[in-house]
This record gives structure tokens, C-alpha cells and sequence, in this order.
């Protein structure tokens, strides 16, 4: 067996097309979820989960 090396810190591009899209739909879904699920117990948390769902939702709108 061959040892693996990977870079610390790398980072996958996001593929493009319809599995693009649908990851970052998901990851909008996520966000705006937690962002209700903490809105009665952690303000800030849930400002910050809002703020990362405007984020994609604006991406969403450019990609489409």
C-alpha cells in the first residue's frame, strides 16, 4: 500500500453545474434551519447563520 499525502488546509473546488447548485441549495437549507433553530436561544448564532444564508442565497441568484 502507497502512503497518501494531502495538503493541510486544501481545498476541493465546488463542481460545477446541476451538483453545484444543489450543494449550495442544501447548504442554504442548512443555514436558514439553524438559524430558526437558534434564533430563541442564541441571537448572535443565529444573526450569523442568517448572514451565511443571504450569502448564498445571493449566490444562488447570480448562478441561476
Amino acid at each position: 500500500m502507497d502512503n497518501q499525502y494531502c495538503k493541510v488546509g486544501a481545498i476541493t473546488p465546488i463542481t460545477s453545474g446541476q451538483k453545484a447548485l444543489a450543494l449550495i441549495e442544501s447548504q442554504y437549507q442548512n443555514f436558514l434551519r439553524k438559524a430558526s433553530d437558534f434564533k430563541t436561544t442564541d441571537d448572535k448564532l443565529a444573526e450569523f447563520f442568517e448572514l451565511k444564508a443571504r450569502k448564498l442565497k445571493k449566490l444562488l441568484e447570480n448562478f441561476v
